[in-house]
């Protein structure tokens, strides 16, 4: 079996983005083989505990990935202030004589786009609405790399680390099979909260649950990596809650034009067209626009937004939502059939390396400051009875089952087959009988439960 199929049977998607199939970026070569180690949003432990812990496999495979890209340079991408972590690689590098390299980043929010990290190391621009493979690098996450290395041992994807942060006594590093219910690894984590929502990712990007049947119905994904609790008076929590019709009334009403969540932009930054102090001038008359150049000319930009969120979270003096105004015109755009030419060779503005946004400044501005740690996550291992898997956990078609109602499976066998197109494959990482099959999901239980 190739090198692409090994990677392809074991259900590998992006571990710590929206879960691209992971054969699909490999299917490739590329003069830089980047490893993103850099836990893009704060309150997120997952990233720096791979790297403590197993940085023997993490460089070992990333050496057998950039032979397979015919990559000349082999960088990992980490904040610089990692010191244990880096410590760990590098001493793994010079025990391997391993070429690889370590890029040193600033501590500053987005870190860990993907886009901005291929900047940092190269200094070249990706395209907009483009992929790094355009400029001829390829970026994996770290936990990727590590269940590339299962894979090339013969592990499928089938569990997941993921730290749990935020409103809990201590914070915790979790490594369970896929499914595994967010409530029992929440029951497991000493909550300092008796009401509270969960933000599975970071505070930044990740999804909000707020009420009680999201929380129960939420199951750990390939692409989970965090949970974040937070009290149900949060900021953070509150400001989720505003509907998409206050939000444009108060960006008509309220938006002074000062350009901050255009001139703090990475995207624009990097030289992409991204202008959401533009569409929020013009959503007052989005309903007057009838022609499609000028259609275009007001929402267009919009296409361009990445969804970190500094616009809104961080640069905005009014606490307005220009992200989300991005979205709803991303939307707008779809239904008119608008699609805005792709700026292919964008150059980096003079003042990118001033932009930055400190990580530190950020966490204060989202009312996070208490829930800093300088202590190591506790290592935990659940004994986990019952787990629902998702038939989409990754970008693409859902997965298709291929066990049925009664069947007894093995922990790491395939429970779903990829679909026609681009999909994954599905294990499962709990042993036990298959109680239910749906459109969604698949339930399996280790007892009777």
């Amino acid at each position: 079996m190739s090198f692409v199929e090994t990677i392809k049977e074991a259900g590998i998607v992006g571990a710590g983005g929206a879960g691209f199939p992971t054969y699909v970026k490999l299917n490739a070569k590329a003069e830089y083989f980047i490893i993103n180690a850099a836990e893009c949003e704060p309150l997120i432990e997952t990233d720096k505990y791979l790297c403590r812990t197993f940085p023997e496999r993490i460089i070992r495979t990333a050496v057998r990935i950039a032979e397979h890209l015919e990559a000349a340079h082999c960088v990992i991408a980490i904040k610089a202030k990692y010191k244990r972590e880096i410590a760990a690689l590098q001493a793994e590098i010079e025990r391997q004589n391993a070429r690889v390299e370590i890029c040193g980043m600033r501590t500053f929010y987005p870190a860990g786009d993907e886009q901005v990290i291929v900047y940092e190391v190269t200094g070249r621009s990706v395209p907009e609405r483009g992929l790094p493979l355009d400029v001829g690098c390829v970026v994996d996450n770290v936990g990727t790399v590590l269940s590339i290395a299962d894979a090339l041992e013969g592990k499928p994807v089938s569990e997941k680390y993921l730290s749990v942060t935020g409103a809990v006594k201590r914070t915790g590093m979790y490594h369970v099979p896929l499914g595994t219910p967010i409530t029992q690894i929440l029951s497991d984590a000493e909550l300092t909260e008796r009401e509270y929502a969960v933000i599975v990712g970071g505070p930044m990007m990740g999804k909000m649950l707020r009420e009680e049947d999201e929380i129960h119905r939420a199951t750990v994904t390939k692409t989970t990596g965090n949970l974040l609790v937070l009290p149900k008076d949060h900021y953070l929590v509150k400001r989720s809650e505003l509907p998409r019709e206050r939000m444009i009334r108060q960006a008509a009403a309220a938006c002074i034009q000062c350009k901050m969540c255009t001139d703090m932009c990475p995207r624009f930054m990097l030289g992409h067209e991204v202008r959401p102090n533009v569409v929020m001038r013009n959503l007052w008359r989005e309903s007057m626009l009838a022609d499609a150049a000028e259609y275009e000319k007001a929402f267009g930009s919009a296409v361009n937004c990445c969804s970190c969120g500094i616009c809104e979270m961080f640069a905005c003096p009014m606490g307005l939502s220009p992200r989300r105004m991005n979205e709803y015109a991303k939307g707008l755009l779809r239904e008119k059939g608008i699609n805005p030419q792709k700026n292919m060779y964008p150059e980096a503005r003079e003042a990118i390396q001033n932009r930055k946004i400190p990580t530190e400044r950020l966490i204060a501005r989202l009312e996070l400051t208490a829930y800093v740690t300088h202590e190591l996550p506790v290592e935990k291992e659940l004994e986990v009875k019952a787990c629902r898997i998702l038939l989409s956990q990754h970008i693409g078609k859902p997965a298709q089952a291929v066990v049925h109602e009664g069947e007894y499976v093995e922990k790491n066998a395939l429970v779903a087959q990829a679909a026609e197109g681009l999909s994954v494959n599905i294990h499962t990482g709990l042993a036990g009988i298959v109680k239910e099959v749906t459109d969604t999901y698949i339930r399996i239980c280790g007892e009777e439960v």
